[in-house]
C-alpha cells in the first residue's frame, strides 16, 4: 500500500517532466509546408483511386471467371 501512495505522491512530478520533454520534442520537429502536405495528400488520394479501380477490374474478371464456369458445369 505503501508504494502506491509514493507512486501516487509522484504523479504530479512525473507528468510535469514528461510535458516537459514533450515539448522539448515538439521544438525539434520539422513539419512539413503546406504544399507539402497538398501534395501528399493528392498522391494518396490518387492512388486509393487508382488500388480501388484495380481491384475493381480484378474483382469483375474473377465473378466472369467463376459464372462461366459455373455455367459450363451445370448444362
Amino acid at each position: 500500500m505503501a508504494g502506491a501512495l509514493e507512486s501516487f505522491k509522484e504523479w504530479p512530478k512525473v507528468t510535469k517532466d514528461y510535458i516537459g520533454e514533450l515539448q522539448n520534442e515538439m521544438k525539434r520537429v520539422t513539419w512539413p509546408s503546406s504544399k507539402q502536405v497538398q501534395a501528399t495528400t493528392a498522391v494518396v488520394i490518387l492512388t486509393v483511386f487508382a488500388f480501388a479501380a484495380f481491384f475493381q477490374v480484378v474483382d469483375s474478371l474473377i465473378f466472369q471467371t467463376i459464372t462461366k464456369f459455373y455455367d459450363v458445369m451445370t448444362k
